[in-house]
C-alpha cells in the first residue's frame, strides 16, 4: 500500500487527505497546533454558548464545491444554513443595496441598475454549477466547457472599477464594491473584477451559507472521512525540516510557499526555491468578535436581515481604503466586513446575545489597534451599536500570523491576489501544486483556486500526487 504524509489539517490539507485515502492511500495528517481546523476554527471566545468562528465564516464556494459534496459530509454532522438575505451594503442617511440569494429579487431592490445587474449575473449564475469546476482550478488548463467559461472569463479580465461604471446608483456600486473588496485588492488593477464576479455568481447560484454549529464543522466532517478512510490524524507536531518527516511516498504541503522553502531547503530546484521565497503576501486583516445584546441596530431594514453585512461607504470610499491598505497606510476609515451569522444559525447565540463577527482591512504586518475604527464604523451606519456591546475578543494582525503560520503579516487570502497568482498560482507554471521534488506537492491556499474552505486546492494537489504514485 502506498503512504502519504499530509501537513497541516486546514480544509485543504484535510481534502488532500481524504482524495488520497479514497484512493486506497494510507494517510498521515499532521498538524502543528493542538486543533484541527486552519482557518476554519470555532469556539466560544467571550461568554459560554456563544460561538464564534475565527476567521472563516460564509461559505458560497464552500456549499457548491464539487469535491466536498460528492463526500456526503452530512453523514459526519455537516449542516448548511442560509440567511434571508445574503449581504447588505448600508451607506449613509439609511439606504443600503441588499444581495438576495435571488438576481430577481437583488435587482428588483436596485432601481434603474435592476437591469444592468442582471444582465451582469443571470445567464453566468444560472450556468454556474455547469461550469464552477473550470474556475475552481488551475486557470491555464482546458476547460471542460469553454463558451460558459468564456461568457464568465472575459469580463472577469477587467478591473473591478469597470463594471462599476455600467451602474447609476450609489447603492449598486457600493454593493458591488463591497463584493470586489474582497480581493484585497486596488480596483483599479486587472483581474480584480474576477473575484466579485466569483462570489456574486456563486452567491447566486448557492447562497452565502454558513455552517450549522460553526464553520468548525465543515473540517470536523472531513477529519471524519480521513479516520472512516483508515487514515492518523496528529495534532500538536510541527514540521520544521523535511529530515524529520516520516518515511512516506508522497507527501502534501498545507503550508506558504515561504514556509516550504524554509522547510524543503536545498531539496528544492533553485528556481523555484526562489519563486518560492520571493511569493508575496497581501493586506491583513484585524478581527474584532463582539457580544450584543439584541443584535446590531442598524438603520438599514436590510441589513438587520443580512448574514453578512459590508460597511465602507460608497464606492469611491471603498476604492480609496483599498489603494491605502495597498500602499501601507491605514485608512482612518477601513472597510470591514460584518458577520451575522446567528441568523441563519440561531444555536450560536445565547438569549438574547449575539456574535458579531467581524475584521477590517489593514496593511500587511500592521501593528496598531483598529479596535475602535471597527466600532465606529459599525456605529457609523447602526447607531447605538456601541451601547449594545456586552463583550469583545480581538485578534489583532500579527495575532492572525500566530494563530495560522499561513496567514503572514495577517493575509488571510494566504497571498496577493495580484494578476500572475491568480493566472498562475505560487509560481509561473502550468502545474503549481508541483514543487521540483519528486512526490512532494503544494496544496495550501497559494494555490488555485485560492481561498476558502471548499477543499479544492487539496483535492487538485492530490490528483498529482495519485499520478506520481501511478506512474
Amino acid at each position: 500500500m502506498s503512504t502519504a504524509t499530509v501537513v497541516g489539517a486546514g480544509p485543504n490539507g484535510l481534502a488532500a487527505a481524504v482524495a488520497l485515502a479514497r484512493a486506497g492511500v494510507r494517510v498521515t495528517v499532521l498538524e502543528a497546533a493542538d486543533r484541527i481546523g486552519g482557518g476554519t476554527r470555532s469556539g466560544e471566545a467571550i461568554l459560554p454558548g456563544l460561538l464564534h468562528d475565527h476567521c472563516s465564516a460564509i461559505h458560497p464556494m464552500a456549499v457548491g464545491s464539487s469535491f466536498l459534496n460528492e463526500l456526503g459530509l452530512d453523514r459526519h454532522g455537516l449542516r448548511w444554513a442560509w440567511p434571508e438575505i445574503d449581504c447588505a451594503h448600508p451607506l449613509d442617511g439609511g439606504t443600503a443595496g441588499a444581495l438576495h440569494r435571488s438576481v430577481t429579487a437583488t435587482a428588483s431592490g436596485l432601481g434603474p441598475d435592476g437591469e444592468v445587474w442582471r444582465r451582469l449575473f443571470e445567464g453566468p449564475s444560472a450556468a454556474f454549477g455547469t461550469f464552477a469546476d473550470d474556475i475552481m482550478g488551475p486557470l491555464l488548463r482546458l476547460p471542460r466547457h469553454p463558451v460558459q467559461l468564456a461568457r464568465f472569463g472575459l469580463p472577469a479580465l477587467a478591473p473591478a472599477s469597470l463594471p462599476a461604471r455600467a451602474f447609476r446608483t450609489k447603492q449598486a456600486r457600493a454593493l458591488w464594491a463591497g463584493v470586489a473588496a474582497h480581493a484585497f485588492h486596488p480596483l483599479e488593477r486587472l483581474l480584480t473584477a474576477s473575484v466579485g464576479l466569483g462570489i456574486v455568481t456563486a452567491g447566486h447560484h448557492y447562497g452565502w451559507a454558513v455552517a450549522v454549529g460553526g464553520s468548525r464543522r465543515i473540517t470536523d466532517a472531513l477529519a471524519a472521512c480521513v479516520i472512516e478512510l483508515g487514515g492518523t490524524i496528529e495534532t500538536g507536531v510541527r514540521v520544521r525540516s523535511a529530515a524529520r518527516l516520516p518515511r512516506a511516498d508522497v507527501t502534501l504541503w498545507d503550508v506558504a510557499p515561504t514556509a516550504l522553502a524554509d522547510i524543503l531547503g536545498d531539496l528544492l530546484p533553485p528556481r523555484i526555491a526562489r519563486a518560492y521565497r520571493r511569493y508575496r503576501f497581501g493586506p491583513g486583516a484585524f478581527k474584532v468578535d463582539f457580544a450584543v445584546e439584541g443584535g446590531v441596530p442598524w438603520r438599514a431594514e436590510s441589513a438587520r436581515r443580512a448574514g453578512t453585512v459590508h460597511v465602507g461607504g460608497t464606492y469611491a470610499e471603498i476604492a480609496a481604503t483599498e489603494r491605502d491598505i495597498h500602499a501601507g497606510r491605514m485608512p482612518e476609515r477601513p472597510f470591514v466586513l460584518v458577520g451575522q451569522q446567528y441568523l441563519a444559525d440561531p444555536s450560536r447565540s445565547a438569549g438574547d446575545v449575539h456574535p458579531v463577527w467581524s475584521y477590517a482591512h489593514v496593511p500587511n504586518g500592521y501593528t496598531g489597534d483598529a479596535t475602535e475604527a471597527i466600532t465606529a464604523q459599525i456605529e457609523r451606519f447602526a447607531p447605538g451599536f456601541r451601547d449594545r456591546i456586552v463583550g469583545t475578543a480581538v485578534r489583532t494582525t500579527p495575532g492572525f500570523a500566530e494563530y495560522n503560520p499561513n496567514h503572514v503579516g495577517g493575509d488571510i487570502m494566504t497571498g496577493a491576489t495580484s494578476t500572475g497568482r491568480l493566472v498562475f498560482g505560487p509560481r509561473p507554471t502550468l502545474q503549481p501544486y508541483d514543487t521540483g521534488v519528486p512526490g512532494h506537492y503544494l496544496c495550501s491556499a497559494a494555490t488555485p483556486p485560492g481561498a476558502g474552505a471548499h477543499g479544492m486546492c487539496g483535492a487538485h494537489a492530490a490528483a498529482r500526487a495519485l499520478r506520481f504514485l501511478r506512474a
